[in-house]
């Protein structure tokens, strides 16, 4: 193990450049915190079977965020973000996904959806976040990055934070806001990820993937405080082989980090699951009975019986100094 994986130094900037980072991280988690003690619950009537199914939701009390994360590319980040969310939708829970992998996102292309506008348009000023919601099936909302926009690739800290301030206009406020971040570790990565109040690692048994998942997991535990993970592991054989990949990264986290490491559950390699992603369908739309598709249902389940987290915001952080820049060229 030790050859895959040391102590070494993961280095996310300077320290004023990781505390700067964590400053906007903690603010955009109190503000996205406060989200529903700001807004005035709606009254929905529902059909009897939906209230059927409303009923064995748990009670929450504000908007659980939660971030997926990779490490490296092609774990298959996006395609767990997609499937977690859209298995929560499913379950009758009200559910964002946000595409923030800025300059690559392809929350869209993976789901068939064709946006005409990106948070690149939100903050230019040429239209609010509501105007970028887009409809997936069985009720998930996405709210779309751009594809190749390289002034998207390279937002600052003020414009990031922007993003999630804009979440303050939406007229209801989501059981669950899923955050599909960029591949890396780059402040863009580390700072939703802390404002997060859960983040799911998603591994894959090969080194790179473990070397860069100990890499994130270093970085969030070190310079932001995030004391717990979850991790999924991706593209496994069996149960045996994703708890034999979770024990490899864990005993280097729990030597080496301050950093609790869950095993939250395992994505098996599925030839359903390529043939959705090759047909740009959610696997648990459109074959809800493969293996994969129970794999998802059950990681959603997981999620819902999380305890609520224990990483309050501060109470009082200046954390946007400045508005979003204009931009064109998108």
């Amino acid at each position: 193990m030790s050859a895959v994986l040391s102590p070494a130094s993961f280095s996310a900037g300077t320290l004023e450049e990781r505390a700067f980072i964590k400053n906007q991280a903690w603010g955009l988690k109190q503000m996205v915190s406060s989200l529903t003690e700001m807004a005035a619950p709606p009254v929905v009537h529902h059909a009897p079977t939906q209230a059927a199914n409303l009923d064995r939701r748990p009670t929450r009390q504000r908007c659980r965020t939660i971030a997926v994360c990779g490490g490296k590319g092609g774990v298959g980040k996006t395609t767990v973000a997609v499937n977690l969310g859209m298995t929560l939708a499913m379950m009758g829970h009200e559910t964002m996904l946000l595409d923030a992998d800025m300059g690559l996102a392809n929350v869209d292309v993976l789901l068939g959806l064709a946006p005409s506008r990106h948070l690149g348009h939100m903050l230019d000023g040429l239209c609010g976040l509501s105007d970028l919601v887009l409809e997936a099936p069985h009720g998930l909302k996405v709210i779309p990055a751009g594809s190749g926009a390289r002034r998207l690739a390279q937002l600052g800290s003020g414009e990031q934070a922007a993003v999630i301030r804009a979440f303050d206009e939406l007229p209801q406020v989501p059981d669950f806001l899923l955050v599909d971040t960029a591949a890396g570790i780059s402040d863009s990565v580390a700072m939703f990820a802390a404002a997060a109040d859960d983040v799911v690692l998603v591994v894959c048994d090969e080194p790179a993937s473990i070397t860069d998942a100990y890499a994130m997991a270093k970085v969030l535990s070190r310079d932001f405080g995030v004391k717990r993970l979850h991790m999924v592991a991706n593209m496994v054989r069996n149960l045996g082989e994703a708890k034999a990949l979770h024990q490899k990264l864990a005993r280097v986290t729990d030597r080496f980090l301050d950093v609790m490491l869950d095993f939250m559950g395992w994505v098996p390699q599925d030839e359903r699951l390529r043939q959705a992603i090759r047909r740009q369908n959610a696997v648990v739309d459109v074959a809800p009975g493969s293996r994969s598709a129970q794999a998802f249902k059950q990681l959603a389940g997981a999620a819902v019986t999380w305890a609520e987290p224990d990483r309050p915001g501060l109470d009082r952080i200046a954390f946007f100094s400045g508005q979003a820049a204009p931009a064109t060229g998108w």
